[in-house]
C-alpha cells in the first residue's frame, strides 16, 4: 500500500513472550502493514534482536518508509531504553535501544508493552480523548496504564503501571514477582490455569470437562477454562465467577485510588471471557466509593491484538515530533 506524503508513518513492535508483532502505522493510527512471528525466547537475546532488525529492514526494503521505531516490551524498561527485567523473555539489563539503533537507521523508543497498548487505546481506541483514564489488560499477567490530567503517567523509574502487582491478599498466593498475594496471582491467566489444575487434581470427577478439553491436567490453561465456560461447565463457571470476584476487588482499589472517568478493560482473558467485565462492573457499583463510581464509565478495549503495535508506533512518533 502506497503512503501519502502527508502521513508521518512509524514502526511499532510488540515484543511478547510468545509472539512478536511488527507493524507500520500512520499518524491516524491506521495499521498499513503488520507481520507476526514466534518469539522463540530459547534462542536468546541476540537472535530476538536480529529477528527484529531483519523484519524492519524487510519492511523498509518494500518501500514502506518510516521515521522512527517504537517497541513495547513485556518487562520493566528504564528511561534510557535498557530492559531491566522481562519475566518471560531472556532480557536482563539488555540495552535494547542502543543495540537496535546500531543496526537500524531510525531513532528508537523502548517502553513497557502495556503502557504502549494503553497509549494506543487512549489515542485511537476505547479511551480516545479521555483526560482521566485507567486501562487494565488481563492476559497471562496483568498490567495497566493511567492517564491523569491528560498525561500518560510514567513513574520515577519509568515503571508505572504494574497494577497487577498490587497486593490483594496479604501473605496470599505466590506471585511470579518477589511478592505474595498480588492481583495477578489471583486473576492473571497463569493464575487461573494454576487454580484450575489444583481443583481438578483434588476433584477429578468435577474437572472431567476441563481435563478432556486440555488432554491432560498439566495442559489446562485459562483458554481451556474459557472453552469449558462457553460449553456450560459448572466448574468453569465457578472459576470464572471467582476470578471476576478477585479482579473486581483489585479494580475497586484502583478506581478508589485514581478516580478515573473511564475504565477500559482488555487483554486475552477479557476477550476470552467477556462476562468478567459485567462481574467487575457489578462489584464496582456496590463496593467502590460512591464519589468515584458515580460517573465512571466502563468499556472494553477496542484495538485488541494491535493495541501494542499502534501504541508503540505512536509513542515513537511523539518522540521525534516533540509532542
Amino acid at each position: 500500500m502506497a503512503l501519502t506524503k502527508e502521513k508521518l508513518s512509524t514502526i511499532g513492535v510488540d515484543l511478547g513472550g510468545t509472539e512478536i508483532k511488527i507493524g507500520l502505522v500512520d499518524e491516524d493510527g491506521a495499521v498499513l502493514f503488520i507481520n507476526r512471528y514466534p518469539t522463540d525466547s530459547y534462542k536468546g537475546p541476540e537472535e530476538i534482536i536480529n529477528g527484529i532488525v531483519e523484519n524492519v529492514r524487510a519492511l523498509q526494503n518494500e518501500g514502506r518508509r518510516a521515521q522512527a521505531l517504537g517497541i513495547g516490551v513485556a518487562g520493566q524498561v528504564d528511561p534510557s531504553g535498557i530492559v531491566i527485567e522481562a519475566p518471560n523473555l531472556p532480557l536482563t539489563n539488555e540495552p535494547l535501544k542502543s543495540k537496535l539503533e546500531r543496526h537500524i537507521d531510525l531513532p528508537v523508543m523502548v517502553t513497557n508493552d502495556v503502557r504502549a497498548a494503553t497509549f494506543g487505546e487512549w489515542l485511537y481506541g476505547a479511551g480516545k480523548s479521555a483526560k482521566e483514564l485507567v486501562v487494565i489488560f488481563v492476559g497471562t499477567g496483568i498490567g495497566g496504564g493511567v492517564v491523569s490530567g491528560g498525561e500518560l503517567l510514567k513513574g520515577c523509574t519509568n515503571s508505572f503501571g504494574e497494577l497487577g502487582h498490587l497486593t490483594l491478599v496479604a501473605k496470599g498466593r505466590k506471585c511470579r514477582c518477589p511478592n505474595w498475594g498480588c492481583l495477578e496471582a489471583y486473576a492473571g491467566g497463569w493464575a487461573i490455569a494454576k487454580r484450575a489444575q489444583e481443583i481438578v487434581s483434588a476433584n477429578p470427577s468435577e474437572g472431567k470437562t476441563l481435563k478432556s478439553l486440555a488432554v491432560g491436567l498439566e495442559n489446562i490453561t485459562a483458554k481451556t477454562v474459557s472453552q469449558a465456560y462457553h460449553q456450560g461447565d459448572p466448574l468453569a463457571r465457578k472459576l470464572v465467577e471467582r476470578t471476576g470476584h478477585y479482579l473486581g476487588a483489585g479494580i475497586v482499589g484502583i478506581v478508589n485510588a485514581f478516580n478515573p472517568c473511564l475504565l477500559v478493560l482488555g487483554g486475552g482473558v477479557i476477550e476470552g471471557l467477556p462476562p468478567l467485565v459485567q462481574i467487575v462492573e457489578d462489584l464496582l457499583r456496590k463496593q467502590a466509593l460512591k464519589s468515584n463510581a458515580k460517573n465512571l464509565k466502563i468499556a472494553r478495549a477496542s484495538l485488541q491484538a494491535k493495541a501494542g503495535v499502534i501504541g508503540a508506533a505512536a509513542l515513537a512518533r511523539n518522540k521525534i515530533t516533540g509532542r
